[in-house]
């Protein structure tokens, strides 16, 4: 059995690893809410945040804090022509809902290869926000950057939530999450919305790319478990809030943490699908939609 430290220390580990699922877990619901696509590459922007933030801050010298803004708003400007080279034309064209997100997998696939032609297949990382540490709370060990993790995830979820409110814009995506051909008939541009939704999820990505690399690192070949964590975590949360998005990914993390401290890395997998099989049986709303009635 593990001891209570290695347990507590489990904990952390898993929440801070859970926050950046769930900012990914926003990004994937901020597209599915205002288009019904679930964007398989959205993995491969939270690659792109690490890997430009530490070609900018390597080989052209840029401070950390410009590093994070200048990707973050490239990753976001990827996200725009994703959603109008390759998105928009096929909905113009009403394609299957499967052949979009069929399109959004090569998207992945194909700013994968690109990656390694331009910046190379080696994994990269830099140094944590604030230097020292980690901060030691008796046997306990936490990295600063999990506070970096902590309070910009926070931030964001707000940030997010006032956006939906409180904003025009904002109203108009809930809008087209809701009714995309009533919003249509509204007056508000679905298309211009789906541009907004593309943004905001590629940026979402980039940070929590930004903000894991660090602590972990960066390669052109992590989009993709990032991604599936992501949308296991969305599952999980329920394609709603953000907070209900954050809150899968923090027990999505946990779960693999005390999976790997039990029963070791290998069951890791095992048991997060396990539980998002549980959670489609039971939960299939994700666990803020409540449980499903019964005939």
């Amino acid at each position: 059995m593990p001891s209570a430290v290695e347990l507590i220390q489990s904990l952390v580990n898993g929440v801070g690893i859970g926050l950046i699922y769930g900012l990914i877990a926003i990004g994937f619901s901020v597209i599915y809410n205002a288009s019904g696509i679930v964007n398989f590459a959205q993995g491969v922007f939270v690659m792109l945040g690490g890997m430009f933030a530490h070609t900018l801050l390597v080989r052209y010298g840029l401070p950390i804090w410009l590093s994070a803004i200048v990707s973050t708003i490239l990753v976001a400007g990827a996200g725009v022509l994703v959603q109008i080279f390759v998105i928009n034309p096929m909905w113009r064209r009403n394609a299957p809902l499967f052949a979009i997100i069929l399109a959004t997998l090569a998207v992945q696939l194909l700013i994968e290869q690109i990656i390694i032609l331009t910046l190379g297949d080696q994994p990269r990382t830099y140094p944590e926000f604030t230097a020292g540490g980690p901060l030691k709370v008796g046997p306990i060990a936490i990295a600063y950057q999990q506070f970096w993790v902590l309070g910009c995830g926070a931030l964001l979820v707000f940030a997010l939530t006032q956006f939906f409110n409180r904003t025009r814009m904002g109203r108009a995506l809930r809008a087209c999450a809701q009714n995309r051909e009533a919003a249509a008939l509204l007056g508000i541009p679905v298309e211009r919305m789906l541009i907004v939704a593309f943004a905001l999820s590629a940026g979402l990505g980039a940070i929590a790319g930004i903000l894991i690399t660090p602590t972990q690192y960066t390669a052109y070949l992590v989009g993709t478990p990032y991604g599936i964590n992501g949308f296991i975590a969305a599952i999980i949360g329920g394609f709603g809030s953000p907070v209900a998005g954050l809150v899968g990914g923090v027990l999505l993390g946990v779960i693999q943490s005390e999976a790997i401290v039990f029963f070791g890395a290998g069951f890791r997998n095992i048991i997060s699908l396990s539980v998002l099989l549980i959670v489609l049986m039971y939960f299939p709303k994700g666990l803020f939609g409540g449980l499903e009635k019964k005939a």
